[in-house]
């Protein structure tokens, strides 16, 4: 499920190098560059998928092979490699004079990023996020001080911590519909606002009521929750009955939704204890957290706990489910992008089994005299965004 890393920021910082060599050279006519992933290899020519689709790089005995690290994609640390060190599914940038066609390019250089390379800083940036990361949503934004209030929402309780962002701290923000982390934007503090959903890697004080971060990426996201009303599968459309507004909403799936189901015990468990340990309608429950998962632990997607990981690993255990998996009268709750379009959305998210947490939060409303609060909805997994 998750996007474990982006590595475009890698590609510009290197085609920016390559450009800028190009433009202090004295030849008439400029080096062409082109890159993408390894298909195939032969003795003389390696096939590359690139954003334009398949890509023939011709190789002879003048060729030079440069390799990269991920870690620091610069010309100036880039060391001598072989031809031999290429495999299938690197990363390659090459430097030549495409054909007419544009259907292959005989290769000048060819800066290498490996796999295996790539895999490890992907390791790396992951294990960093799940042990030095924080995601909740926000609750005020100080413009006077650039300090951000975010709540961590627990399976008992809700915290709150003041997040202040270090002098040289990079922010990011996803894009519409979209929760991958590379598909994010540069961005900057002035554009988080409070019921951003927001994700951010950096220190925690000891007392945990401050953070300062390093890279803080944020999004505008929604859960909606309601009863399947009907199921398009030629279209891949669902449409709901919202069970807050009592509107129909329809839900477009696009080839970047995920959708799952949530196991009905771990389900039912985790709505106990968002009640206090009581079974949504009333029956008592013994609170015990789901296996593998201490009491008040983890993360429940980015509306929950403290700590990145967590709840996003177990989501990707969850069984897959199609649209036609789902029939008239399944409950369902759909995480999208907030467009101010209420009539449809297109789903980031969709979880089915989700009734205890809808029953969860409908018991709440009534114990607060029917007032209605949609924060009360909580469905770990489901709100904001991917994280390297």
């Amino acid at each position: 499920m998750r996007n474990k890393l982006a590595l475009l920021l890698s590609i510009a910082v290197l085609f920016g190098a390559f450009s800028a060599v190009s433009a202090q050279t004295a030849a008439p006519v400029k080096l062409s560059l082109a890159s993408g992933d390894v298909v195939s290899i032969n003795a003389g020519k390696i096939v590359l998928n690139t954003k334009d689709g398949s890509l023939d790089v011709m190789i002879n005995d003048k060729t030079e092979y440069k390799r990269v690290s991920p870690d620091n994609p610069s010309l100036k640390t880039a060391i001598a490699a072989a031809f031999s060190e290429i495999a299938s599914g690197d990363k390659l940038i090459v430097t030549g004079f495409f054909s007419e066609d544009k259907k292959s390019i005989p290769a000048r250089a060819v800066y290498l990023m490996t796999k295996a390379d790539i895999a490890q800083k992907q390791s790396k940036e992951s294990e960093q996020w799940k042990t030095r990361g924080i995601s909740g949503r926000v609750s005020k934004v100080d413009p006077q001080t650039n300090q951000i209030s975010i709540e961590l929402r627990g399976l008992a309780n809700t915290t709150t911590v003041v997040l202040t962002p270090k002098a040289d701290a990079k922010f990011r923000r996803y894009a519409a519909n979209s929760v991958r982390y590379s598909e994010a934007k540069e961005s900057s503090v002035s554009e988080i606002q409070a019921g951003d959903m927001l994700r951010a890697l950096g220190d925690k004080s000891a007392d945990g009521a401050s953070f300062a971060a390093e890279q803080i990426v944020a999004g505008a996201f929604q859960t909606v929750a309601g009863t399947v009303k009907t199921v398009d599968t030629a279209k891949n459309e669902i449409v709901i009955t919202d069970l807050q507004t009592k509107k129909d909403v329809t839900i477009a799936l696009g080839s970047a939704s995920l959708l799952k189901k949530f196991p009905e015990e771990m389900a039912q468990r985790m709505a106990a204890m968002q009640t206090g340990g009581m079974r949504p309608g009333g029956a008592g429950a013994t609170g015990t957290p789901p296996a593998g998962r201490p009491n008040g632990g983890g993360r429940q997607g980015m509306g929950g706990g403290q700590r990145a990981g967590g709840i996003d690993d177990m989501l990707d255990r969850f069984p897959n489910i199609t649209a036609a998996d789902l029939k008239a009268g399944d409950m369902i709750a759909v995480s999208s992008s907030k467009t101010g379009n209420t009539d449809r959305i297109t789903a980031i998210k969709l979880l089915a089994g989700v009734e205890p947490f809808i029953r969860a939060a409908q018991a709440t409303t009534g114990a607060q005299g029917g007032k209605q609060r949609t924060q009360s909805l909580s469905i770990p997994g489901l709100d904001g965004g991917d994280i390297p």
